[in-house]
């Protein structure tokens, strides 16, 4: 039911977002996209989608566990698909996606989780560099306070700033572990009152989970090959989706400089916060609002872009997930 309430919601979103800028306008700039390059945009996906994969399959060797390269790519493909359909993008596919590779690789859920984790904590690195390097590209090239205001400047200073709190995060991890535990105790004590039938966790269960999942993390930190692989991958995948967005513009006659598809793919992803599947509606309008901006294309041609690249993307991404997960063969 939440689900096809994110979806009206989406569409709702999309529907003002057309009439906004000239449904007809966005009409007329589709149609006279270039087949051939459009195909390069649905490579450039599928690369993304293989390269994310393989950073995956880097996290999971890091932790010990035995699954081949093709299976981590299924299991990203199927979490990718687990995240599009359930509310709040990222964070309503990533328990589906730990229970995946729990099944997959025959490994406890917490190392499942802990690994998916991993690799959302290594896909910002690259996510806020490519942000960071397009901003500070801006600002060399516009005047601070033109169009975008401060935003170029705050989005280098959080590329700054969110390394140093996730250190100092890591390095007070055991309290910060204990103080977690804790909380989901009395959280679920709390819902045990209430929901009939559902016993409270023996006394410790939940901190020994989160200690399960602080150690399965540890491993992915120290072995430094593998994390630097997993970066590595990461960052491909992030240079193949801004590259494909900046395709998307070629194809329909209306460049846009590199620099901005650099900085707008990583800012539209805060659109995942939006409570609809896979932060659809969300992440489009905060890209047309960007690039409309900061570049001279009309409107609609960049609704149409970004339709084209991010929708695309996301019906491409959904249907290499479906046949994943039916090709896992995975059974409750």
């Amino acid at each position: 039911m939440a689900t096809a309430a994110g979806f009206l919601l989406a569409g709702a979103v999309f529907a003002v977002m057309f009439w906004l800028v000239d449904a007809e306008a966005v009409v007329r700039a589709l149609s006279r996209a270039d087949a051939g390059l459009l195909a390069v945009v649905a490579l450039t996906i599928v690369c993304w989608n293989a390269s994310w994969g393989v950073a995956l399959w880097n996290v999971l060797q890091a932790q010990g566990v035995t699954v081949q390269w093709y299976q981590a790519l299924l299991v990203n493909a199927a979490g990718a698909f687990a995240n599009h359909v359930t509310p709040f993008g990222q964070a309503g596919g990533e328990p589906v996606t730990a229970w995946l590779l729990s099944r997959t690789a025959d490994t406890d859920y917490e190392v499942g989780l802990a690994s998916v984790a991993s690799l959302d904590a290594i896909n910002v690195v690259p996510s806020l560099s490519f942000a960071a390097l397009g901003a500070t590209y801006y600002v060399g090239v516009v005047a601070v306070g033109d169009r975008l205001g401060y935003l170029p400047v705050a989005v280098v200073a959080l590329a700054l700033v969110v390394p140093v709190v996730a250190v100092l995060v890591w390095r007070q991890r055991r309290t910060v572990e204990r103080y977690v535990g804790a909380a989901l105790a009395r959280l679920w004590r709390g819902v045990a009152t209430l929901v009939p039938r559902l016993s409270p966790p023996r006394p410790g269960a939940l901190r020994e989970r989160v200690e399960a999942f602080v150690e399965a993390v540890e491993r992915v930190a120290s072995d430094r090959p593998r994390l630097a692989a997993a970066l590595a991958f990461s960052a491909l995948g992030w240079l193949l989706q801004s590259v494909g967005l900046w395709v998307t513009f070629v194809a329909l006659d209306a460049p846009i400089p590199a620099y901005v598809a650099f900085f707008v793919v990583p800012m539209g992803t805060l659109g995942s916060v939006f409570p609809t599947p896979g932060g659809l509606g969300g992440i489009e309008a905060i890209n047309v609002t960007l690039i409309t901006i900061v570049t001279d294309v009309a409107p609609a041609t960049v609704a149409a872009a970004v339709t084209i690249h991010s929708v695309g993307g996301y019906l491409l991404t959904n249907g290499i997930g479906a046949l994943a997960t039916g090709a896992l063969g995975v059974r409750p």
